[in-house]
């Protein structure tokens, strides 16, 4: 194919210079796979930090809704001591390995309230590292009571 004139420019200045020494026919040859072996390794290690930050957020979530289910077990009228630990345990079970070592014991709360902690550690696909996870939650112990007139 021939190189044709830009119209109105000479044909001689359309051409790109070479500003690479060594570069004789101005090409960039090579260019391609350097630029991907500086890219690539941060492009790799932001999807890395993308799916941990992922992972943290879906444990703190499984933790708070396990504390949540027990809250709701507890504060039911009349429930039996320990119901809650007990529903927030099989939350837990059933939730899957987003939270792994996950505890659910109860948290220091006014008399008629009840509150339970869920703690454990989030998935971590950095080897070695943990990234622990603590949730609360609280409500108030159903009751019934009295209108007065």
């Amino acid at each position: 194919m021939a190189l044709l004139p830009i119209p109105g420019t000479d044909a001689a200045t359309a051409r790109r210079s070479s500003d690479v020494p060594g570069d004789r026919d101005g090409s960039d040859r090579g260019a391609s796979p350097v630029e991907l072996a500086i890219v690539a390794p941060l492009i790799i290690l932001l999807l890395f930090l993308a799916i941990q930050i992922a992972a943290i957020f879906l444990a703190r979530s499984a933790a708070l809704s396990a504390a949540q289910e027990a809250v709701s077990a507890q504060r039911a009228y009349q429930a039996p001591p320990g119901v809650g630990i007990t529903k927030g345990n099989a939350f837990l079970t059933h939730t899957g390995d987003w939270l792994s070592q996950g505890q659910v014991e109860a948290a220091p709360a006014e008399a008629d309230e009840v509150a339970f902690t869920v703690t454990g550690q989030a998935l971590s696909v950095i080897p070695g590292v943990r990234f622990p996870v603590t949730q609360t939650a609280h409500g108030t112990v159903e009751r019934f009571t009295v209108d007065q007139p």
